[in-house]
């Protein structure tokens, strides 16, 4: 049974690179029937939070990226990890190192002065003496000497490394705490994963991790290595390029299906399809089919799905997430229309859930002011008339429904021989307090019937 895991540490938020290898991992699981571990790793105990751990559940939350088991938390397995390494240590797969600091820098400058790669040598591999006085001794692992690592990567195909490369890793500090190559395979070895998809930032532990893995008489799980992702410049991406959290996407007014398929698409395709349904994904995704090479970030492709996921979905899910930015504006969305005719009336005009909102906002409150242009060309004398004649006309109106509202504009108009817009336009001002809108006979019908006349009221106070 194939077995993945996403392992995030608790250092800052779910950035989109993370949330790509969550996406990738859980998709693998999925497609192939098996279950999705959450791990976090947080021996880091100066910079992992609560803060942090609780962004990433909630991040994962909000894509819908369920996950089968966890989440495990390192900080909760210090004791395993402390028998893992007796383990090895009584099996001579580690040994006690009791080189000082200053050795170790002393080691470092004769090594660069040779131009040699810097690396521990070694020294105390084959030691049998006493401990040395006043030195805490760290543990590190006895690397094999000779031979070749090979890694049948996922994505990358065949790499080797070799043996004689790789320096004897610490596996464990001074004080005794587990260093996080230790603490990875043993979790990777006790929960069973099979295969383990990360970034390829990782690709040089994995030698390192295979070869514990073996000392501990483990399987070694299946690797495959994710290219990063870049800036639209081919830049490494930053705060201000694109690295965002999650969470901010959510708050820029994006739907989570669209990052999903956003994210995706940046190193993995199925032809030349772009937009695809999670189910979808589950159902294609194979790691064969990512890309070697690194993928930028597009913000107008994002934007592009936003605005398919928000015209195509059923309109009562675009709505519990609409309800958020409704909220977000300190603005209770029982004071007005049902958000799903919101959604309905008003989402082919906007790119985001967010702008949506703002461009809502009058349905449920007072606006404080009139656009300046707006009500300059549309609030004036001429107007005065055909308002007092819509405010008698709708006020009569049996039904307040779009039809007969349109009926009535309609009517003013032809009696005061005036082009549809002229009169359509300062009523649209009048009540939204902008020149723009969904059609005006639903936008009056969202409005509702007390709030459209209080506000004609207003606008002809204002033309006098």
């Amino acid at each position: 049974m194939i077995k993945t895991r996403f392992a995030p540490s608790p250092t800052g938020y779910l950035h989109i690179g993370g949330a790509r290898t969550a996406l990738f991992s859980w998709l693998y699981a999925r497609r192939h029937g098996g279950p999705f571990v959450l791990r976090i790793e947080d021996t880091d105990l100066e910079r992992s939070t609560p803060e942090a751990v609780n962004a990433i559940l909630e991040g994962m939350a909000w894509l819908g990226l369920d996950y089968d088991e966890g989440p495990f938390y390192q900080t909760h397995r210090f004791d395993r990890y402390r028998e893992a390494l007796q383990q090895l240590l009584q099996d001579g797969g580690a040994y006690y190192c009791y080189c000082t600091r200053e050795e170790l820098d002393a080691l470092r400058e004769e090594q660069k002065a040779r131009k040699d790669k810097p690396r521990y040598d070694g020294r105390y591999r084959d030691y049998n003496g006493p401990p040395r006085d006043g030195v805490e001794p760290v543990v590190r692992f006895r690397n094999p000497l000779n031979g070749e690592v090979v890694v049948d990567d996922l994505i990358h195909g065949r790499i080797v490394f070799q043996n004689a490369e790789l320096d004897d890793l610490i596996i464990a500090r001074a004080d005794g705490t587990p260093t996080y190559n230790f603490c990875v395979v043993v979790d990777d070895m006790d929960m069973g994963v099979t295969h383990v998809i990360r970034g390829d930032d990782h690709l040089n532990n994995t030698p390192r991790q295979i070869n514990i893995l073996k000392a501990l008489g483990a399987p070694v799980p299946q690797y495959g290595h994710v290219p990063m992702i870049l800036a639209p410049n081919g830049q490494k991406l930053s705060k201000r390029t694109g690295a965002a959290s999650v969470m901010e996407y959510r708050d820029l007014g994006y739907l989570p299906e669209a990052v999903l398929n956003y994210l995706v698409r940046l190193g993995w395709s199925h032809g030349d399809q772009e937009v695809f349904s999670l189910d979808e994904m589950s159902e294609l995704f194979d790691l064969a089919d990512c890309n070697k090479a690194p993928s930028a970030i597009n913000p107008s492709k994002l934007i592009w799905l936003n605005k398919h996921y928000m015209k195509t979905l059923d309109p009562v899910h675009v709505a519990r997430h609409l309800s958020w930015h409704i909220g977000q504006l300190g603005i209770d969305p029982s004071t007005g229309p049902h958000l799903t005719e919101v959604v309905s009336a008003f989402v082919d005009r906007f790119d985001t859930l967010k702008d949506l909102a703002q461009a809502a906002a009058f349905l449920y409150r007072e606006f404080e002011s009139y656009d300046e242009k707006a009500a300059g060309k549309h609030l004036i004398a001429a107007a005065r008339a055909p308002l007092h004649q819509l405010r008698e006309a709708i006020a009569a109106l049996p039904e307040w429904r779009a039809g007969p509202i349109h009926q009535a504009i309609k009517q003013v108009a032809e009696a005061g021989g005036l082009a549809l817009g002229k009169v359509a336009q300062p009523l649209r001002v009048a009540v939204t307090g902008a020149a723009v809108s969904p059609p005006i006979d639903v936008t009056l019908e969202l409005l509702g019937r007390a709030k459209t006349l209080a506000r004609i009221d207003r606008a002809l106070v204002r033309i006098g």
